[in-house]
């Protein structure tokens, strides 16, 4: 082999092994370049995304560009582990907001993680949940080992070729410069001049101030002396059956969103003439939910405690304490009771909040093999409530906080309103005209199908209220019906705030008297002028007008 044969042949092998290192390299930019302009929520993940600059990126290279060898790979790898975690913290940002319409909070949320999980668990199986799980767990140490690897490769590269760099780093900063000056911008919310990264880690460290101080405020609140001079014998409602029924995400965006206020506020007025012609009175306003899209548990302790109670954190503390709740003032002369049809196993809130019976999961004792836990049909739960509690025999008063779950994400199985006379065992829900059903991967990868459905079973729970009334109500039924909580902001887009429809329906209008100052509107419809308090103004409140 002549001379030029053994060069070409050695210049070959370098390009051979040169070619996966560029391949590396442009890989590693490229990772390290998306999580620095990655932008702040789902809606902003556009093509023009990519066309801005990160200052972060700029300000990096400029400090490994002055460091000695050792100091510049601690460094690096240290850049790059942060911004792997910073890159980790907007991934669970989109998420959270998306499903919980609020920033995730990096102090209190950890543990809807968990909770997460366990959903997933109901819909898609404990081995599926563990595989999402574990997924999760790999990619997240995967984003940020390779970020920190990146970066680190990426400052060798640099120094390698330092004059480059230095010149491409400083021209860019020009650029950046002048196009914050002038706010350039390729898309709303986007300028070209990015600090995504420095303002996420400003939010982070915003949020866990703000986190910490209201956190503060909530345990001042409930280490002082609860005000209980509002508490009286509820001589107004002496004998009367009060009952509680929350519906699983009934916001106000459903009387507002013009694709689902038509129908919906149809059933409200036709159920509001219903009523009017058996005798009934309703009033109506809205309340101030704690969350979002989720974390039912959390309004209703706000509702019982006369606190908001905005995060896990803070219900543990609530139920450890003595705090009068709504249940134990009516518990002197009312049974009290919870009917929690998506409740597995031990509640242990339950003794916080003093009901004398839990009715969950297994103890309602549902016998359809298709709506069952989260998807137990309203109509069920009512009539099972009406059964064991309301026609038995020699009884007291009942006091009830009842969840309505068939309005529980992700609405792919709702079922139709029968015949009372027909539910018994809930096995008629089996039958193959019982109601409208889907897989649930199937309609939460349809955004137009879960927002279909999420109409249709806020009509059924409302639809299926008014009817329990209208069979069962007497003189002596007082209904309370409201939402826990708006649906998840990728059902329903951002802003929309926390408010939820309340509504107090009842035969006895010395009932409604007691409220007359409370300024809520006539009919189950409160109009976009009713009333708005705090969800957790709510129990000194009742607690005034029916002691008096």
């Amino acid at each position: 082999m002549d001379r030029s044969q053994t060069v070409r042949h050695a210049g070959e092998r370098t390009t051979r092994r040169r070619v996966p290192e560029w391949l590396l390299t442009t890989l590693a930019a490229l990772l390290v370049f998306l999580a620095l302009i990655a932008p702040p929520d789902i809606q902003h993940l556009t093509p023009l995304a990519i066309l801005r600059i990160p200052v972060e990126g700029l300000l990096a290279a400029a400090l490994l560009l002055v460091l000695p060898a050792r100091p510049r790979r601690i460094v690096a790898l240290a850049l790059g582990s942060l911004l792997g975690l910073l890159t980790l913290l907007r991934i669970i940002q989109m998420a959270f907001s998306g499903i919980r319409g609020r920033q995730f909070d990096p102090v209190f949320d950890w543990p809807q993680l968990g909770n997460g999980v366990s959903l997933l668990e109901r819909e898609i199986g404990l081995l599926g949940a563990f595989a999402v799980a574990g997924g999760a767990a790999v990619l997240a140490i995967a984003v940020v080992l390779v970020l920190a690897l990146s970066v680190g490769r990426l400052a060798r590269v640099a120094t390698n070729h330092r004059r480059t760099t230095g010149r491409t780093v400083a021209g860019l900063a020009v650029i950046w410069l002048v196009c914050l000056t002038f706010s350039v911008q390729l898309a709303p919310s986007l300028p070209v001049a990015s600090r995504s990264v420095v303002e996420l880690a400003y939010q982070a460290g915003h949020q866990v101030r703000t986190s910490a101080e209201n956190q503060r405020q909530f345990d001042a609140e409930l280490s002082a002396a609860d005000d209980t001079s509002v508490v009286g014998p509820l001589a107004a409602l002496r004998g009367k059956d009060v009952v509680f029924a929350f519906v699983e995400s009934y916001g106000r965006i459903a009387l507002e969103d013009p694709e689902f206020a038509p129908t919906v506020k149809a059933v409200l007025d036709d159920g509001t003439r219903q009523l009017d012609a058996a005798g009934f009175g309703s009033r109506s306003g809205y309340l101030t939910s704690p969350v979002s899209g989720g974390d039912s548990w959390l309004a209703h302790a706000t509702l019982q405690s006369g606190l908001r109670v905005a995060n896990q954190y803070s219900f543990d503390k609530l139920v450890e304490s003595d705090r009068l709740t709504l249940t134990s003032a009516f518990n002197t002369d009312w049974r009290t009771v919870a009917v929690m049809p998506a409740n597995r196993g031990p509640w242990p809130a339950g003794d916080y909040y003093g009901f004398d019976q839990i009715y969950d999961e297994e103890s309602l004792d549902i016998r359809s093999r298709t709506y069952f836990g989260f998807q137990a049909p309203d109509q069920y739960t009512l009539s099972f409530f009406q059964r064991t509690e309301r026609e038995r025999a020699g009884r007291e008063p009942v006091m009830a906080e009842i969840a309505l779950v068939t309005s529980h994400w992700p609405w792919h199985m709702i079922p139709y309103l029968r015949d009372w006379n027909d539910v018994g065992d809930g096995a008629v829900f089996d039958e193959p005209d019982a109601g409208q059903s889907a897989s649930a991967q199937v309609v939460m990868l349809d955004n137009a199908r879960m927002r279909d459905g999420y109409r249709r079973a806020i009509e059924y729970s409302l639809s299926t209220l008014v009817s329990y009334v209208q069979t069962y109500g007497d003189d002596d039924l007082v209904l309370f019906l409201l939402g826990d909580h708006q649906p998840p902001t990728y059902l329903i887009g951002e802003n929309k705030g926390l408010d939820v429809p309340i509504t107090i329906v009842t035969r006895d209008q010395a009932v409604l008297d007691q409220i007359a100052d409370w300024g809520w509107e006539t009919g189950l419809r409160p109009s976009p002028h009713a009333p708005v308090w705090p969800m957790e103004s709510f129990r000194d409140r009742f607690l005034t007008a029916f002691s008096k």
